[in-house]
């Protein structure tokens, strides 16, 4: 008997830890990147002209949060990538968590620009609701297969939970 068959879910890895590494953070570094250019340039001119609720927090907070929930995500990615389940269910829920993860991470990457390079408030919201819909079916599917992964994404559905009221209560101010 091999010494995988013996683990509930198997966990020898995919990757080899370098590769898996990259195909973890790469990916996520990517997103920050593009939102950190998208939005930097927009903060003191246009994203400063808008009327924003009184919940809206400090602009200083907000790389604070993302660069934590950033590590948390590829931290997350890291572990589901390292996962190779034995079953044919949980292979198969393994592919589809990986498909919702990247597909969050689009998400994630898409508005940033919708919201701040194109000034797009409707559309933002709409991408940010599809970002929360995504992150908590990835929360839902890395459960069976990673307790640690899914939990750590928590925090992320939270802060884009909050983002969502934000972006609606600025789409409606405006």
């Amino acid at each position: 008997m091999s010494p995988t068959a013996t683990l509930p879910h198997s966990a020898r890895p995919v990757l080899s830890p370098v590769p898996r590494l990259l195909a973890a953070i790469a990916p996520v570094a990517a997103v920050a990147v593009l939102g950190s250019l998208a939005t930097t340039p927009n903060i003191p001119t246009w994203y400063a002209g808008l009327a924003k609720p009184g919940f809206t927090p400090p602009n200083w907070l907000f790389p604070v949060a993302w660069t934590i929930l950033y590590t948390l995500i590829a931290f997350a990615g890291w572990r589901v990538l390292g996962r190779a389940p034995a079953t044919g269910t949980l292979r198969r829920t393994r592919t589809l968590a990986l498909w919702a993860f990247f597909v969050q991470l689009a998400l994630n990457g898409a508005w940033t620009p919708v919201f701040f390079a194109r000034h797009d408030l409707g559309g933002g919201l709409v991408v940010v609701g599809a970002l929360l819909v995504m992150i908590l079916w990835t929360i839902r599917l890395f459960l069976p297969l990673d307790r640690i992964a899914a939990l750590v994404l928590v925090p992320y559905a939270a802060w884009v939970a909050y983002a969502t009221a934000l972006n609606a209560a600025i789409w409606w101010m405006n």
